[in-house]
C-alpha cells in the first residue's frame, strides 16, 4: 500500500524543492534537481547497508506550520508512508531516518513501513536504533522525537545484543501506545525475562534493567 500525495507548490527561487501533500498533511522535500542536493548525513546506524550509501541527497520533513508537532504519531505515520512511497523510484541507495540516526536500505525501509500502515507494529527497528557505549551500556536513539525519552539498557555480560533489541522493540511499542513512564514498571520480557524500568535524569531517559 502506498501513501497518495500531490505536489502542492514547487519553489521558484532556487527549485530545490517543491511542497508535497498526503493525508491532508505537508511535507518539504529538499534537494531536488536542477538546485543544490541536501548534506550528506554521513555514518550512522546500518539496516542492510555495509556503509553509508554515497549519492546526491533528498530530505523529506514536515513543512515550518508542522515542525512543532513533526513527532506526533499521526504526523510521523504519513511522513513514513511518503518516505517509504519516494524510497521505492529508481535510483534510490539507501533511505535515512534522521532521529534515529540511521540508515536502511530502501526495501527495508519500505517494508516495515507498509506493514506499519497497515496495521502491523511500529517499525521501532528504523524509525528508533539502539547505539552501544563504551561501558557496554545500549541506548535507544530517536525514542525522544516520539515520547520525549530514551531508553537505557545497563551493561549486561549475559544479555545477548539480539535480546537487547527484541526487549527494545517491545517497550518501544509498548510506550508509543501508552505515552511516556513517569513511575517504575515492572513487566516481562519476550523470552521470560524481568524487565524493570525506572525513570531516570529528570524522567529524559528510562533506566532498563534486565534479569533471568
Amino acid at each position: 500500500m502506498d501513501l497518495q500525495f500531490t505536489i502542492s507548490h514547487i519553489a521558484e527561487d532556487d527549485g530545490n524543492w517543491a511542497e508535497l501533500l498526503a493525508g491532508g498533511l505537508t511535507f518539504d522535500c529538499r534537494g531536488l534537481a536542477p538546485g543544490r542536493a541536501g548534506v550528506h548525513p554521513g555514518k550512522a546506524a546500518l539496516l542492510g547497508l555495509p556503509d553509508a550509501p554515497a549519492g546526491e541527497v533528498v530530505t523529506l520533513g514536515p513543512s515550518p506550520h508542522l515542525a512543532e508537532g513533526g513527532g506526533l504519531l499521526p504526523v510521523v505515520r504519513v511522513l513514513a508512508g511518503l518516505g517509504a512511497q519516494l524510497a521505492g523510484m529508481p535510483g534510490v541507495l539507501g533511505a535515512y531516518w534522521r532521529p534515529a540516526h540511521c540508515w536502511m536500505t530502501p526495501k527495508y525501509f519500505r517494508g516495515v513501513v507498509q506493514d506499519w500502515l497497515k496495521g502491523g507494529p511500529f517499525p521501532a527497528l528504523g524509525l528508533t536504533s539502539l547505539q552501544q557505549a563504551r561501558d557496554g551500556a545500549m541506548v535507544s536513539v530517536g525514542l525522544d522525537y516520539l515520547i520525549g525519552q530514551e531508553l537505557f539498557f545497563l551493561p549486561n555480560r549475559r544479555l545477548a545484543p539480539a535480546a537487547v533489541a527484541r526487549i527494545a522493540v517491545r517497550l518501544v511499542n509498548d510506550l508509543l501506545a501508552t505515552g511516556p513512564l513517569r513511575e517504575p514498571l515492572e513487566l516481562t520480557g519476550p523470552e521470560g525475562e524481568r524487565v524493570a524500568i525506572k525513570p531516570i535524569l529528570g524522567g529524559r531517559q528510562l533506566q532498563v534493567t534486565v534479569a533471568p
